[in-house]
C-alpha cells in the first residue's frame, strides 16, 4: 500500500477519494486515481496517474515526467492555489521555473477588510533587530522557540513561535484570540519570502495574463474530456493499464483539437490571406481531475 491509507479490493492501485461528484450528498469516499494534465494551447502535452488525492504532492512528479519526456522543462508553470506549498515554490526556484501558482489567501488579503484587520499576524508591528510582534493593545508577543513540520513527501519546513505575556483581563481579548491562554501565533519565514515572490509574478502584468487565461485553457480541455467526450470513470484496473487508457484520450482529443484548429486556419486564410494563430509560448498549464476506479 505504500504511503496510501486505503485501497480498493477490485483495483489495489487505486486509492479512496472524496469526490467532486456526490450525488448522495453525504462525502461517500470512492476508489479514484488522481489524473494531473499538462496543456498549452489547449493541447495535452503531459499526464500523469497519482495515487494521493493532495495536488500539493504530485507536482514535482508531474514536472519530472515531463523533463524526462521531452528532455527540457517549461519556462513557466501556472496553476490553481491547491499547487501552493513552501516544498513546490522552492522546488520550482531550483529547477528555474518561473511559478504562477495562487496560494491561499491570495484574493482574500487584497480585500480591504484583510488589509485593516490589527489582529492579524501579518498587520502587526514587527521588531526585526529584538525579535518579537506587537498587538493592537500594545504587548509584545515574545520568541519562545521553533519547530519543523513535516509533509507527507518528506520536505520540512521551520516555524517560528511567539506568545503574549498576559492576555487576562484584556478588553480586545474577544477580537484577537479565542485560546484560553495566552495568544500564540506561528510564522513560516521562508515560505512568506517565497509567498511575497509568488505574489510579484502573479500580480505582474504576465501573471495577470496567465490567470486570465488558465480557466480557459486547462479548464476548457477537462471539460471536453468530461461533458464533450463522457470520459467520467475508467474503465480499467491497475495503475499502468489506467495511465495507458488516460494517454489514448489524451491523444484523441488532441486529434480533434489539431484538426479543429486547422479548419479555422483554412477558413481565415481563405478570407484574409494571412495565418493568424500564435505561436507557442512554452507555458505549461496544470489541472487535477479526480476520476473513479472501476
Amino acid at each position: 500500500m505504500g504511503d496510501r491509507n486505503s485501497y480498493s479490493k477490485t483495483d489495489t492501485d487505486a486509492t479512496f477519494m472524496r469526490m467532486k461528484d456526490d450525488h448522495m450528498k453525504n462525502g461517500q469516499l470512492k476508489p479514484a486515481y488522481n489524473a494531473q494534465i499538462s496543456t498549452e494551447n489547449q493541447f495535452i502535452t503531459h499526464v500523469s496517474i497519482h495515487q494521493t488525492p493532495s495536488d500539493t504532492t504530485t507536482l514535482e512528479s508531474h514536472l519530472n515526467g515531463f523533463e524526462k519526456n521531452y528532455q527540457k522543462q517549461s519556462k513557466e508553470v501556472c496553476a490553481d492555489a491547491g499547487y501552493s506549498s513552501e516544498e513546490n515554490y522552492e522546488m520550482l526556484e531550483r529547477k528555474g521555473v518561473k511559478g504562477y501558482i495562487k496560494f491561499s489567501f491570495f484574493h482574500i488579503e487584497q480585500k480591504k477588510k484583510q488589509k485593516e484587520d490589527p489582529f492579524l499576524v501579518q498587520n502587526m508591528y514587527y521588531n526585526l533587530k529584538e525579535d518579537y510582534y506587537v498587538c493592537p493593545m500594545g504587548q509584545k508577543l515574545r520568541n519562545v522557540g521553533k519547530g519543523k513540520r513535516i509533509s507527507s513527501n518528506g520536505y520540512k519546513s521551520e516555524i517560528t513561535y511567539y506568545q503574549a505575556q498576559r492576555c487576562e483581563g484584556c478588553p480586545l481579548r474577544g477580537l484577537c484570540h479565542k485560546s484560553k491562554g495566552n495568544r500564540r501565533i506561528e510564522v513560516n519565514y521562508r515560505l512568506n519570502q517565497l509567498k511575497s515572490r509568488a505574489r510579484a509574478l502573479l500580480t505582474s502584468e504576465r501573471g495577470q495574463y496567465h490567470r486570465r487565461k488558465r480557466p480557459i485553457e486547462v479548464e476548457a480541455v477537462f471539460g471536453q474530456l468530461k461533458s464533450d467526450n463522457k470520459f467520467n470513470r475508467f474503465t480499467h484496473r491497475g495503475k499502468e493499464k489506467v495511465e495507458m487508457e488516460f494517454l489514448l484520450m489524451s491523444i484523441g482529443h488532441n486529434f480533434r483539437k489539431l484538426l479543429s484548429n486547422r479548419k479555422k486556419t483554412a477558413q481565415l486564410e481563405s478570407k484574409t490571406n494571412k495565418n493568424t494563430l500564435k505561436s507557442s509560448q512554452n507555458t505549461t498549464f496544470l489541472f487535477s481531475y479526480l476520476l473513479q476506479a472501476t
